[in-house]
């Protein structure tokens, strides 16, 4: 099995489930089953509440039904064909589904055993080729993830090529829960999201925010070391604006409403129309636009870290990493052509210093080339094209190619990350753009005299700060290193007799930069530990009466224990070691 993609196999099982479920409960009506980063899930609409008792029913009957080891048929139809056929089925959603498919594309089926699916494919080629499958759990989802559709049971699944193999998978599951951002993030006192607030909106709390200024501190410094000028943009623009950047007619629904306002005096007065941001991209626009720019000002590259806000609909929001407000680590390089691959390599080189700083040394990119329906000249295409891969393979970097699959307005690299559970995840991106420079009409002065438009490119390193922070709270499973810690030391006295004294440690600690605080509870010692122990703190520091008088400290480190007693200056310098190793 190891010679078919797992994609394939769990979209395969995913067909699987489906059949065994309408199999099993004969008014269900089935949408849309994926596979996903992890496995799979499927859509139904059917009187049965789906439970996890029900599993081992499904679960019996999808091993039958593999066991059959039928063959999976395609076939192209033609649109009333396949009308006919899901309204004889009784399948509603998917004669919607149908009407999704524009005119003249091609219309394809998929059969096993006589169930019949509307899909682009692939599938395996027959069934036991699957292997074997578990059902992890079952949620509400709405209809085309529309809060105003009908909610349907969403039942999710695992693929693996045998029991034991099933059995791994569910052990690195169990894991990953243990890891979950939400939960860690609640627990560690790191951040929350209200609904006095509204879904999707977090507030970072004072030890998420601690970790959040480090996150910050070192992004600035490495992009004003790397050449860029950081700058900061409204949080809102008027319609014109993301009329001429195309976002009111190709992302409206991703954009909150608009807000009237109110504008100028007496036969002046008029009500504009305001957007909150989805993107920073047309205030970096302005600010290039600020001034007259020539070929000697290039390449300028702006970033920020800037809020943005999207309308991320209920069944897709998730934790930090699907939420309706966060802050971009965002850029845009305007340059010449002769500059642009060298600013591309630069960027690349750029993120895997950065990503590694973080602890991600396993970056795999992906190069997205031009879509059939595109802006820009052939030229410019096949230019922007090369730097990329140019770029990839001058840095040594593992890539595929998707071709065909760029954004209508530029190719891209994609870079994904493995966490410690070697789950990818998707973070930066370089994205060449010809089409905003054209709706703004960017210009520079050429060495000819002439007007000439600049490239530019979308970069994000990170992706958002609050989708990589929930990332980097499951990576280090909250645990995470000195230089990213909340609290860096925690001071544990052993009885009121040391307060002052560990109140003195404190000051000094924090005058040398570091996070830390004292445990000022009336607990015993042993339960002091622990506490530090549960928020997961680098280094403990217990001081008692002997400590006092021979001015040490002893120290304790997380995953050490006792490292005995020590100096204050010398602990400070084993920090100072720490961070700069």
């Amino acid at each position: 099995m190891n010679d078919i993609p797992l994609e394939t196999r769990r979209h395969s099982a995913a067909h699987m489930v489906a059949r065994a479920v309408c199999n099993l409960f004969k008014d269900a009506k089935v949408d849309i089953g994926p596979a996903t980063a992890t496995g799979f899930y499927y859509d139904f609409d059917l009187s049965h509440r789906l439970a996890p008792e029900d599993f081992p029913a499904i679960e019996k009957e999808v091993a039958r039904l593999i066991a059959l080891d039928e063959k999976f048929v395609r076939t192209e139809v033609s649109r009333e064909e396949a009308r006919k056929a899901f309204e004889a089925a009784g399948q509603t959603y998917k004669l919607e589904r149908l009407a999704d498919i524009p005119e003249g594309e091609k219309i394809s089926l998929y059969e096993v055993g006589g169930y019949v699916e509307l899909c682009r494919g692939p599938h395996v080629e027959h069934a036991a080729q699957i292997g074997a499958v578990k059902l992890t759990s079952v949620a509400g989802s709405y209809y085309r993830g529309d809060e105003k559709n009908k909610m349907l049971q969403r039942l999710y699944g695992i693929v693996g090529d045998d029991a034991d193999d099933i059995a791994r998978i569910v052990e690195r599951a169990e894991e990953a829960k243990r890891r979950d951002h939400r939960v860690l993030g609640r627990e560690l006192g790191l951040f929350t999201i209200t609904d006095e607030v509204g879904p999707g909106l977090a507030h970072w709390l004072p030890r998420g925010a601690r970790v959040r200024v480090a996150i910050e501190d070192y992004w600035r410094k490495a992009h004003y070391a790397a050449g860029y000028e950081i700058v900061y943009t409204p949080h809102v623009g008027r319609a014109a604006l993301w009329q001429t950047s195309g976002h009111l007619s190709f992302y409206r629904d991703g954009m909150f409403p608009s807000m009237d306002v109110s504008e100028g005096e007496g036969e002046g007065a008029h009500v504009e129309q305001y957007y909150v941001k989805p993107m920073n991209c047309p205030f970096h626009i302005q600010i290039y636009r600020s001034a007259k720019r020539s070929y000697r000002d290039l390449p300028l590259r702006y970033a920020e870290l800037g809020t943005v806000y999207r309308y991320e609909k209920d069944g897709v929001r998730h934790g930090l990493f699907r939420v309706r407000g966060f802050t971009q680590d965002d850029a845009h390089i305007f340059c010449t052509p002769d500059q642009i691959v060298g600013e591309v390599r630069d960027t690349v080189r750029f993120a895997r210093r950065m990503l590694a700083k973080f602890g991600f040394t396993e970056v795999q990119a992906y190069l997205s080339t031009k879509p059939e329906k595109a802006v820009g000249s052939p030229e410019r295409w096949e230019q922007a094209t090369a730097s990329l891969r140019e770029a990839l393979e001058a840095e040594g970097m593992r890539y595929e190619t998707d071709e065909g699959g760029g954004a209508f307005y530029g190719p891209k690299i994609d870079m994904k990350i493995k966490d410690a559970l070697g789950r990818p995840w998707q973070l930066g991106t370089v994205q060449f753009d010809f089409n905003l420079p054209e709706r703004f009409n960017l210009t520079y002065t050429g060495e000819d005299g002439k007007e000439h438009q600049p490239y530019m490119v979308h970069r994000a390193l990170l992706g958002s700060i609050e989708r990589f922070f929930g990332i980097l709270i499951e990576h280090y499973a909250g645990a995470f290193p000195l230089w990213l810690a909340p609290e860096q030391v925690r001071i544990l006295p052993i009885s009121d007799k040391q307060l002052a004294y560990a109140e003195g440690i404190e000051k000094r600690l924090r005058e040398s930069g570091f996070r830390t605080g004292v445990d000022k509870s009336s607990e015993k010692l042993g339960a002091k530990i622990r506490a530090a122990q549960l928020m997961k703190t680098p280094y403990m520091l217990v001081v008692g009466g002997r400590d006092e008088q021979n001015g040490t400290v002893s120290v304790r480190a997380r995953g050490q224990g006792d490292l005995g007693a020590a100096k204050l200056e010398d602990f400070i310098a084993r920090l100072e070691g720490e961070l700069d190793g």
